[in-house]
Parts: C-alpha cells; sequence; structure tokens
C-alpha cells in the first residue's frame, strides 16, 4: 500500500465524517460508518485507480455501506438509545426548544425522503459538494442532481408547512391565538 495513499485517505477523515454524520444524525453511527469506509478502502486499496478522485471513491463506499445498513435496518426497525429518549433543556429554554422543534421537523422530513434524494440533499446543502462533484460522486449526470435535490427541497418545504399546520390545528383555541 502506497502510503501517499494512506495520506490521503486520513486528509479525508474530516470530510468523510461530516458527510456520515449528516446521513445518519449520530456521531456514533457516523464514527461507525467512517470505520467501516476506511477498513473497507484499506482492505481494497489494490482496486483504487491512482490518479483518480480518491474522494470520490471513498464517498462512495461511504454511500453505500450506509444504504446497506438503511436495508438492515428496515427489516429490524429502528433502534432508539435510551440517553435520546428525553430530550434535555437548554440554558434558553424558549429558543432552544424552537430549534429543537424545528430540528426535529427537519429531521421526520428528511426521514421520509427517498434515499436518492436525501444523499444528494446531504451532498449537496451539507457536504458543500457542487452539482457537478455531486454528480461524480454519485456517478449520476448533473441534471439528475439538479431534478433530485429540488424535488427533496420541494418535499421538505411541504412536509415541515403540513406538521406547522397540524401543530396549528391541535392547540387549543386560548393558546392558537397568543
Amino acid at each position: 500500500m502506497e502510503p501517499n495513499f494512506t495520506n490521503e485517505l486520513v486528509a479525508m477523515l474530516p470530510r468523510l465524517r461530516r458527510f456520515a454524520r449528516a446521513l445518519t444524525r449520530s456521531v456514533e453511527e457516523a464514527d461507525d460508518l467512517v470505520q467501516d469506509t476506511c477498513e473497507r478502502a484499506l482492505a481494497n486499496a489494490a482496486r483504487y485507480t491512482p490518479g483518480t478522485r480518491l474522494d470520490s471513491w471513498l464517498f462512495r463506499i461511504l454511500q453505500n455501506r450506509w444504504l446497506d445498513r438503511c436495508r438492515q435496518s428496515a427489516t429490524r426497525g429502528q433502534e432508539v438509545p435510551v440517553e435520546e429518549a428525553y430530550e434535555v433543556v437548554g440554558a434558553d429554554g424558549r429558543r432552544d426548544g424552537l430549534n429543537l422543534i424545528v430540528m426535529n421537523r427537519l429531521r421526520s422530513a428528511l426521514d421520509t425522503l427517498p434515499p436518492e434524494q436525501r444523499l444528494v440533499l446531504v451532498a449537496v446543502c451539507v457536504d458543500g459538494l457542487s452539482y457537478k462533484e455531486t454528480a461524480e460522486l454519485l456517478d449520476i449526470p448533473i441534471g439528475t442532481v439538479m431534478s433530485r435535490l429540488a424535488r427533496a427541497r420541494a418535499q421538505l418545504h411541504e412536509l415541515v408547512l403540513a406538521t406547522e399546520e397540524d401543530q396549528r390545528e391541535e392547540r387549543p383555541a386560548h393558546v392558537a391565538q397568543s
């Protein structure tokens, strides 16, 4: 194994971790996913073609491992750690509470997106990749990236607004007016 390959792999760790964190929404799961990605990359280093984009190759491995895990969890059901079952109140309860509500709505909405749309949304909006880089990473045409991103954004917008309307309808009249 070339030292250059190992050095480039180590340099990619922050980006891999950020991408994995956005996909899994869990520090522990993201770390596990990045570790699994690195193990696969090191085990298959001979398959990597020097001179090509290592980041695309690593992101592809990470994406495939995440999709495998999603498929596995779909058959097993979602596990929720006890520590995350209860929300903790922050220093500014109102601001933190509102932020928490918005983030929970966004997470719920993200969970309803098809994996293909979610991957594009995370690559562009979280990892900051360009459309071209995202297209190369996911091995799809740039037009597909743009259409998936547009559909993902529109669906998120609709889901978050629908949740807000549902919340308003559930409130008693005296609370909704304040």
